[in-house]
């Protein structure tokens, strides 16, 4: 088998790989032996044709991680419990500041106090989440 033909199936095998992996370790690999292998027909020298590879698997490593955390990057979302604080809800069960009373937010109850100490909430009053501590929320009045 010729030198340019062995690069190609490395580079087809390493792409097939890439498939199984996280990383792009092996589509740096494969990308670089592929374009070695098209080299190949133009240059025979050996030790010319690694030096090519190393540096096209080098770049394009380089390259696609770069690429992946641009088009990858999150979005700053918050996510549990920290998507709560901005919501709104209903208090079920009445809130003081000394015992704490239990709201429900989209579907979902949870266990609340007030956020100034001095407030009370009853029950099927209307309320924003200010802040979350743990497995409570902290609320105030709904301002509409």
């Amino acid at each position: 088998m010729e030198m340019w033909a062995i690069w190609i199936v490395i580079g087809i095998i390493c792409m097939i790989l890439e498939i199984s992996t996280p990383g792009f370790i092996f589509a740096s690999i494969g990308l670089g032996a592929i374009v070695t292998g098209i080299l190949a027909l133009k240059v025979s020298n050996i030790p010319i044709q690694i030096g090519i590879f190393a540096i096209l698997t080098m770049t394009t490593f380089v390259l696609m991680r770069r690429l992946a955390k641009f088009l990858l990057k999150p979005e700053n979302l918050d996510s549990n419990v920290f998507a709560l604080v901005g919501k709104t809800g209903v208090v079920t069960k009445s809130i003081t500041p000394d015992k704490h009373g239990y709201v429900k937010i989209e579907g979902e109850e949870w266990a609340a106090m007030p956020m100034e100490s001095n407030e009370t909430f009853s029950e099927g009053c209307h309320i924003e989440i200010v802040e979350t501590r743990g497995n409570k929320v902290y609320v105030k009045r709904c301002e509409n």
